[in-house]
């Protein structure tokens, strides 16, 4: 069985660190080797640039900026680390990929998604998930699962309205790519999202078997 790539997408408190978490088990429970990995992040480099992303003191940034940035990132991710995995036969799961994109700077920032398609061409050639879980939640249930853990970042301090608009997109792109991005209802307890999710994660292997 050849490496897959895997994802989860969500706005902020919808719970995708966690459940990456249930994901690996899940499938490391399966005898696969799984490297987990983040964006904007997931290199020393994008790391770097994911500092400057989320620092509230980048408040203001132009979003075509962002939207490059946002790039820049994936394009040293993909180098450094998902392209080595995924040839070495290791599957990658990786909380959040350019679906994000599509609903922060798409969403979000207004950018139309041709201009976001161009870029994803570029970086990624033919590369996209093999299977994508959105965690959706409420947006003010999300934001206040988040206001809890830590100081806002740069887009944690975004609008109500703003993260209206990426929920919303995230949901268009699920009914774009059904076959690929899979809703799973993130409103409850850690504990019953994440039965969701391994059920979801053990069909997908079936199929792929």
């Amino acid at each position: 069985m050849r490496a897959r790539f895997i994802t989860l997408e969500g706005i902020e408190g919808a719970g995708k660190s966690t459940q990456l978490e249930v994901v690996r088990a899940c499938l490391e429970g399966q005898g696969i080797s799984v490297m987990t990995s983040r964006e904007p992040g997931g290199a020393p480099i994008a790391e770097r640039i994911r500092s400057v992303l989320l620092d509230p003191e980048s408040r203001g940034m132009a979003a075509d900026t962002e939207l490059l940035l946002m790039f820049a990132a994936r394009a040293e991710h993909l180098a450094q680390s998902i392209l080595p995995a995924l040839r070495e036969g290791t599957w990658v799961v990786c909380d959040r990929f350019t679906d994000a994109t599509y609903a922060y700077q798409g969403g979000g920032r207004g950018i139309h998604i041709d201009r976001i398609a161009l870029l994803e061409d570029y970086v990624q050639g033919s590369l996209r998930p093999d299977l994508t879980l959105l965690l959706d939640v409420d947006v003010a249930a999300g934001l206040g699962r988040a206001g809890r853990r830590s100081a806002p970042d740069r887009f944690e301090s975004e609008t109500i309205r703003f993260f209206e608009a990426v929920r919303r997109a995230y949901l268009d792109r699920a009914a774009c790519y059904p076959g690929r991005i899979r809703v799973i209802d993130a409103g409850g307890d850690a504990s019953a999202v994440g039965e969701q999710v391994c059920a979801a994660v053990e069909s997908f292997v079936a199929q792929a078997g």
